[in-house]
C-alpha cells in the first residue's frame, strides 16, 4: 500500500480511465444541481424581497447570506430527493444479475474495538451460514481484525473466536488477529490486514461491529465485482434494525421510509463517482492496496495526524486511480444498528464532525473527480450547517431587538432623501416560511408516498394510516431534537476549530436509557440558552416568541427529550400502537433472527472472564491459545525501550505474589504483559514460586 499524496498526481483523470458515465447519470446531475440552483435562487430572491422594503441595511445583509446558505443546503437535498423518487420508478425494471458460481475469493472483514465478542461472533456465524446456504461458501473466509485495548475483552475475543472456528468447521474458514498498536484507528486496522494478508483475497467485504448481511446479498456483491473489472468499491444501503428505544426507532423509521429515496437520488447523480460509508461494502483488494495508502496530514490534531473519516478519502483516492465507486440501492439484505439515545449519537457525532472538517483542505486535492469534491463539501457542510443555523437565528433575534429597543438612525451621514431602517414584508415572510418548510419536508413526503405506492412494504409497515401517522410523529419529535443537536454540533465545531481532539471512544450499542443526572449534566446549558432566547423574544413581542417557539421548545425541554430518547418503554409503546414500524419488524429477515438466536447461545455458553490476564496465567490451555494467536512483537529502535513493558517487568520482579503483581499493574501494563510471552513467563514463575514456597513458622511456636 504505497502512501498516496493529496497534492501530487501524475496519473490520468478518472473520467479518461472509466468512460461509463451514461446519459442517465448526466441527466440526473443536471436535474439535481440545476434544480438546487433554481430553488436556491428563488428562495434567496424571496428573502431579499422580505427585507428590502426599507432597503437592505445593517444586519439584514448577513441575514440574507446566512439564509441563502441554509436554504441552498436543503434545496440540494430536495432536488436529489425528487431525482431519487423518479429513479425509483425506473429501478423496479432494472435487470438483476442471474446467480452463477463464483470464481473469486472474498474476505468478510470485521474490525472490532472493545466490542461484545458474543455479539460480533454471533453476527459472523449467522452470515457464514447464510452465505453457505447459497452454495458459495467455499469462496468466502472470515477475518476478525481486533484493535481492542482492554485486556479482559482481548481474552474474551480469543475464546469467542475459537468457539466460532469450531462451530463453523466445514462451513467457512475463520481467522483472528489483534494488532499490538491501533495506529490510525480503523483505517490502519484495515490497512494492516491488506498489507499482511490482502494478496490472498480478490475482494474484501468490510463490516462494522453491528453489521449484518444476507448471504445472497454478499454473494451478489462478489458476482458484481467479477462482472465489472473496473469496479473498485460497490456500496450497499444498510437499513437500521434491531433497536427499540424511542430515538433508535425514529432513526429506523426515517432510514427505512425516507432513506432509500435519498440514497437512490445520491446514487443516480453520482453514478460511478460514488462514495463509501466505511462498511457493508465490497472492495477490490488490489485497487484498495494500490490507491488507498493514507498519508498523515500535516499539522497538529484535530486537523493534522491520521485521516479520521477515512472512508470518504478512500473512495476519492480509489476513484482517482480509475476504479469505479458506486452504490446499488436495489440490493437489499444489508443491515446495521443505531445508537440508542441522543447522547450516544452526540458522542459519535463528535468524532464524525472532526473527521469531516478535517477534509476541508482535501476539497482541492489534486486529481480527484469533481463528485468526490462534492462528497467532501457535503460532509463538511453537514456539520457547519448547525452553527450557520444558530447564527441565522441569533441574527434574526438581534434585528428584532434592534427594531424594538434601539432608536433607528433615520438619516445616515451620507446625503439621502429617504430614511434607512430595517423594515420587513411580513406577508411575504410568511409565504417564504411555508416554502422553506415545503422544501425541507419534500424528501420525507416523497419517501412516504413511495412507500404507500408499494403494497407489500405498506402492509408490513402497519398500513397507510400508520405510515402517515408515523410521518407526523417522526417529524414532530425530530423537530424537537433538531435544536438540541444544533447546539451540540455547534459546540463540536467550536472545539474542533480550537484544537481539541475527539479521541476514540467505544460506541454503546445496547438498548437502554441514561440516568437523569447524566442527561442534565450534558443539557443544562441548552436549557439556559433556550430560556435566555425565549425571554429576549418575549421582551420584543409575543409574535417574535411565537416565531421562535419551535426552536425554543426543544431547547427548554432538552432534558426530558434526551432522557425519553433512550427510553425503551416509550419505543415499545409506539411499536404496539403500530407507529414507527418498519417491515423488518413485521417479518424479520432470516439473518437477523439467526444472529439473535446465536447471540443468546453465545451468552449462555461463553465463560464469563473476570480478569483476562489472570486467566492466561492460571490456565495453561488458555496460555497456549493466547500465545498461538499472538503476532510477532513489533520492531523497535535499539536503546529506546517502551515504558509500559519496562514498568510491568519491574513490578513483576519486585512482587512477592501474582496477586500483588496484578494489583500493581496498570491497564496499559497488563496489555504489555499479554503482548509479551517473556513477561507472561515471569508471571508464571512468580505463581509457581508461591506454590512451592515453604511455610515459615515464627520462632517460639
Amino acid at each position: 500500500m504505497p502512501v498516496q499524496s493529496f497534492w501530487r498526481w501524475d496519473g490520468p483523470r478518472p473520467t479518461v480511465v472509466d468512460r461509463r458515465t451514461d446519459a442517465r447519470t448526466l441527466l440526473a446531475r443536471v436535474a439535481v444541481f440545476g434544480g438546487a440552483i433554481a430553488l436556491s435562487a428563488f428562495g434567496i430572491g424571496e428573502m431579499v424581497g422580505v427585507v428590502k422594503a426599507g432597503g437592505i441595511v445593517g444586519l439584514e445583509w448577513p441575514l440574507v447570506v446566512l439564509f441563502g446558505v441554509t436554504f441552498s443546503w436543503i434545496a440540494l437535498s430536495a432536488a436529489s430527493g425528487v431525482v431519487g423518487f423518479i429513479a425509483g420508478i425506473v429501478e423496479r425494471r432494472t435487470p438483476r444479475p442471474v446467480p452463477r458460481p463464483l470464481k473469486s475469493r472474498t474476505a468478510l472483514v470485521m474490525p472490532v474495538y472493545n466490542e461484545s465478542p458474543a455479539r460480533t461472533v454471533s453476527a459472523l456465524e449467522a452470515m457464514a451460514h447464510s452465505v453457505a446456504a447459497t452454495g458459495q461458501g467455499a469462496h468466502f473466509e472470515i477475518f476478525i481484525l481486533s484493535d481492542t485495548t482492554d485486556s479482559t475483552a482481548w481474552i474474551e475475543e480469543e475464546v469467542a473466536f475459537m468457539r466460532l472456528r469450531h462451530r463453523l468447521a466445514g462451513v467457512m474458514q475463520v481467522w483472528y488477529r489483534r494488532r499490538h498498536k491501533n495506529t490510525a484507528r480503523k483505517a490502519g486496522n484495515v490497512g494492516d490486514f491488506v498489507t499482511r494478508w490482502g494478496g490472498r483475497y480478490d475482494h474484501m467485504l468490510v463490516l462494522d461491529a453491528d453489521s449484518l448481511m444476507e448471504g445472497e446479498t454478499i454473494a451478489t456483491l462478489a458476482q458484481m465485482m467479477e462482472d465489472d473489472p473496473r469496479a473498485g468499491i460497490i456500496q450497499t444501503l444498510p437499513l437500521i434494525v434491531n433497536r427499540n428505544t424511542l430515538f433508535a426507532r425514529l432513526q429506523q423509521f426515517a432510514g427505512r421510509i425516507y432513506g432509500p429515496l435519498i440514497a437512490r437520488g445520491l446514487a443516480t447523480w453520482t453514478g460511478r463517482d460514488g462514495n463509501y460509508w466505511g462498511h457493508n461494502a465490497i472492495i477490490r483488494t488490489r485497487a484498495f492496496a494500490e490507491a488507498c495508502g493514507l498519508p498523515d496530514l500535516k499539522g497538529r490534531k484535530p486537523f493534522g495526524g491520521h485521516v479520521m473519516s477515512h472512508d470518504f478519502v478512500e473512495a476519492a483516492l480509489i476513484r482517482r486511480s480509475g476504479w469505479a465507486v458506486y452504490m446499488v440501492t436495489w440490493l437489499g439484505g444489508s443491515y446495521e444498528e443505531s445508537p440508542p439515545s441522543l447522547l450516544d449519537v452526540a458522542s459519535r457525532d463528535r468524532r464524525w464532525a472532526q473527521g469531516n472538517i478535517q477534509h476541508t483542505p482535501l476539497v482541492v486535492a489534486r486529481g480527484i473527480a469533481w463528485p468526490s469534491r462534492i462528497h467532501f463539501a457535503t460532509g463538511i457542510m453537514s456539520y457547519l450547517a448547525s452553527p450557520i443555523w444558530l447564527m441565522l437565528l441569533l441574527t434574526g433575534l438581534a434585528l428584532a431587538l434592534q427594531a424594538r429597543f434601539i432608536r433607528p438612525e433615520y438619516f445616515s451621514k451620507d446625503f439621502s432623501l429617504f430614511p434607512a431602517w430595517p423594515r420587513f414584508d411580513s406577508e411575504r415572510a410568511l409565504q417564504l416560511f411555508i416554502i422553506t418548510m415545503g422544501v425541507l419536508m419534500l424528501p420525507k413526503v416523497l419517501g412516504t408516498i413511495e412507500t404507500l405506492m408499494r403494497p407489500e412494504i405498506r402492509r408490513k409497515a402497519g398500513g397507510g394510516l400508520a405510515i402517515v401517522g408515523s410521518l407526523f410523529v417522526e417529524t414532530l419529535l425530530s423537530a424537537m431534537v433538531a435544536p438540541v443537536m444544533m447546539l451540540i454540533q455547534s459546540r463540536h465545531v467550536i472545539e474542533i476549530l480550537s484544537g481539541r481532539d475527539s479521541g476514540w471512544k467505544t460506541q454503546r450499542r445496547d438498548d437502554g436509557g441514561i440516568a437523569v443526572s447524566e442527561v442534565f449534566r450534558h443539557h443544562w446549558q441548552h436549557i439556559a440558552i433556550g430560556l435566555v432566547m425565549g425571554l429576549a423574544a418575549y421582551a420584543i413581542s409575543p409574535a417574535i416568541l411565537a416565531w421562535m417557539a419551535p426552536t425554543l421548545v426543544g431547547l427548554v425541554l432538552a432534558v426530558p427529550i434526551s432522557w425519553a430518547s433512550g427510553s425503551m418503554e416509550l419505543g415499545l409503546t409506539l411499536r404496539r400502537a403500530r407507529l414507527l414500524l418498519i417491515p423488518e419488524e413485521t417479518e424479520t429477515p432470516a439473518v437477523i433472527s439467526a444472529a439473535a438466536a446465536r447471540e443468546a447461545e453465545a451468552v449462555a455458553e461463553l465463560p464469563e472472564v473476570e480478569d483476562g490476564l489472570t486467566l492466561v496465567v492460571s490456565d495453561r490451555r488458555m496460555r497456549e491459545l493466547h500465545e498461538h494467536l499472538l503476532l510477532p512483537p513489533p520492531l523497535r529502535e535499539r536503546g529506546k525501550p517502551e515504558l509500559d513493558p519496562v514498568m510491568a517487568e519491574a513490578k513483576i520482579r519486585e512482587a512477592v505474589s501474582v496477586e500483588e503483581a496484578l494489583r500493581w499493574l496498570t491497564p496499559k501494563e497488563r496489555m504489555a504483559v499479554l503482548t509479551d510471552p517473556v513477561l507472561l513467563t515471569h508471571l508464571e514463575r512468580l505463581r509457581d514460586a508461591a506454590d512451592i514456597r515453604p511455610t515459615v513458622v515464627p520462632a517460639g511456636e
